[in-house]
């Protein structure tokens, strides 16, 4: 059986107590990023990281070709930029805005201070990190085990359960999918082409497990998608 693309956990800011979160935010400066906006350059410096307070951004890594692949989607609580900081090196991925983005940004050097003086959120960061590597590791067993529209069911179980963290589902039970991603970036997260996407969605409204609109998918049966996502792909 395989599993699901992102593992769930609650984001690193809801993890911290008051105290923690009052300390953390006298350390940063607040900053807001519009739509479509970097937080952060693959290749450059790291002197900073970055805690979403609200808004959605993409994760991606430029190939050598010169593509960009979406590797992961960050949201409200999230720790973003911060592995290369806390490691001294070249950040590995791009971090961009989805939406309008409002942020903390804490210096390198001061939130290393604050873990220092806070050694339990320091094991926080550690989790974070196993918990990202254990989310590629899951794309990656997708990837080899389903194709199409099940491998679709698959990031779309995820990200329904990402978003009913931020945002109550329907009366009805439908779930609308919070990080506003395209057909075009939802392909690259799941290495399919922009076409792909649109037939498997085909196949998955035909199935009455998600309705769509521009920019819009609604997960209308999320037990239903859940199954479907375990058997057989038909095409």
């Amino acid at each position: 059986m395989t599993e699901t693309i992102s593992p769930r956990w609650d984001a690193f800011w809801d993890a911290l107590d008051g105290d923690q979160r009052e300390a953390l935010r006298g350390l940063a400066r607040p900053r807001v990023y519009p739509a479509k906006n970097p937080l952060c350059y693959q290749g450059d410096e790291s002197d900073h990281i970055i805690i979403i307070e609200d808004g959605w951004a993409k994760v991606t890594s430029a190939t050598l070709d010169g593509h960009d692949v979406v590797l992961a989607v960050r949201g409200p609580g999230d720790l973003v930029c911060e592995s290369a900081a806390l490691g001294s090196r070249l950040r590995s991925a791009t971090v961009t805005a989805l939406s309008p983005v409002r942020a903390l940004v804490v210096p390198a050097a001061r939130f290393t201070g604050f873990l220092d003086a806070h050694a339990g959120v320091w094991r926080l960061v550690s989790g974070t990190f196993v918990r990202r590597l254990d989310d590629a590791d899951q794309r990656l067993q997708a990837h080899v085990t389903a194709k199409g529209a099940q491998r679709l069911a698959l990031l779309l179980v995820a990200l329904a359960e990402l978003s009913a963290r931020h945002r109550p589902a329907a009366p009805d039970g439908s779930i609308d999918i919070a990080p506003p991603l395209s057909q075009e970036e939802l392909g690259s997260w799941m290495d399919a082409s922009r076409e792909t996407v649109a037939r498997a969605l085909g196949s998955l409204r035909s199935r009455g497990l998600v309705s769509t609109g521009w920019r819009k998918i609604t997960v209308v049966d999320l037990e239903g998608l859940r199954a479907y996502s375990a058997e057989p792909e038909d095409y």
